[in-house]
């Protein structure tokens, strides 16, 4: 493997070389470089990761008609590659004025067009590169996820139903598939997000699961979620442990207005840090709670509050020591008074 590695290197390297010295031996001639030998100069140095030296002769090899269009795609590969959306979507847009249907210029514009946030742009190239090629699932996942991002979630389904065939064989498509339908407030939903954490471990993913299940008043098979959800998220940045815990507490006030180990998980909550008391006020107002543990719940409002003016108040003296520390002393100014 090792050999076959190296071969590879050498040849890479010979070629290269052999096209400088061909552009070394026409300039000594007093023939001019062929636009091809540009463009395959400029491509070897982007094969090398050199970008700066790619575009120098990339830009030589695009003033020839026979390298222009090759030469600004890969033009548009490089500001891709360093960041420069903008710029790479003008090289792209720029082929497709004059070759409306060129496949891969499509294809990028409408990544890039992702990458700047101009969905719309995207959704339109997108929808032209799959009238061309319809059978490309991945472009079609691509643009099933744009018109999601636009809340556009009816069309972002039924281009998805389109390639039903690889729904079950890729996670992305699958999951993207159960936001869609819960958007839309399908009941099927439940199926597809089962599917997908039955061979994804996603502590957000079985967060969305657990809401949708308690949303359906699913509440045995929330609980048995949001506890799976406990275990997967210790690493995990989100949802929060605390969040967690608050959507138990919920769940288990809601079934039971009498569980004392909803009160549990909502003081739990509250210690690892979950400050919503707008949601813990709303949980408060539920009709259906029993009179306890709504004097409880009220307690545990009383003492967020008090939390929260406590955090406001060191927050006040932080800001007073550090204007007391920047401001100049007598006589700093440089006048000596």
């Amino acid at each position: 493997m090792i050999k076959i590695y190296k071969r590879r290197i050498l040849v890479f390297f010979t070629c290269f070389l052999s096209v400088i010295i061909n552009i070394s031996l026409n300039s000594c001639a007093g023939t001019a470089a062929s636009a091809q030998e540009y463009y395959s100069i400029g491509m070897a140095y982007f094969d090398m990761g050199r970008f700066d030296e790619a575009e120098k002769w990339l830009n030589r090899a695009r003033a020839a008609d026979r390298t222009k269009v090759a030469s600004e795609y890969n033009l548009g590969r490089i500001a891709f590659e360093t960041n420069r959306f903008y710029e790479a979507a003008g090289y792209f847009e720029g082929i497709l004025k004059k070759d409306p249907d060129n496949v891969l210029a499509l294809k990028a514009a409408a990544y890039t067009r992702i990458k700047t946030g101009e969905l719309e742009l995207a959704e339109k190239h997108y929808s032209k590169l799959l009238s061309l090629v319809p059978e490309s699932s991945d472009d079609g996942y691509n643009h099933a996820l744009v018109l999601f991002a636009m809340e556009r979630y009816g069309e972002a389904e039924e281009v998805l139903i389109r390639y039903e065939y690889t729904l079950l064989d890729n996670s992305a498509n699958l999951l993207l598939y159960a936001r869609c339908l819960k958007e839309l407030d399908r009941v099927e939903s439940i199926d597809y997000y089962a599917n997908y954490l039955a061979d994804n471990k996603d502590p957000k993913v079985r967060y969305e699961y657990a809401q949708i299940l308690v949303q359906h008043e699913l509440f045995a098979r929330a609980l048995e979620e949001y506890r799976l959800c406990l275990e997967e998220a210790a690493d995990a940045a989100e949802p929060k442990k605390s969040d967690i815990h608050f959507a138990l507490a919920e769940l288990l006030l809601i079934a039971d207005s009498e569980s004392e180990e909803g009160i549990t998980e909502l003081e739990t909550a509250v210690e690892l840090g979950f400050s919503d008391i707008e949601a813990v006020e709303e949980l408060q107002s539920n009709a259906n709670l029993s009179t306890a543990n709504r004097d409880k719940i009220r307690n545990i409002v009383n003492e967020m509050q008090r939390i929260l003016e406590r955090a406001k108040e060191q927050e006040k003296a932080l800001e007073q020591e550090s204007s007391l520390e920047t401001e100049p002393e007598a006589g700093s100014d440089g006048t000596g008074e």
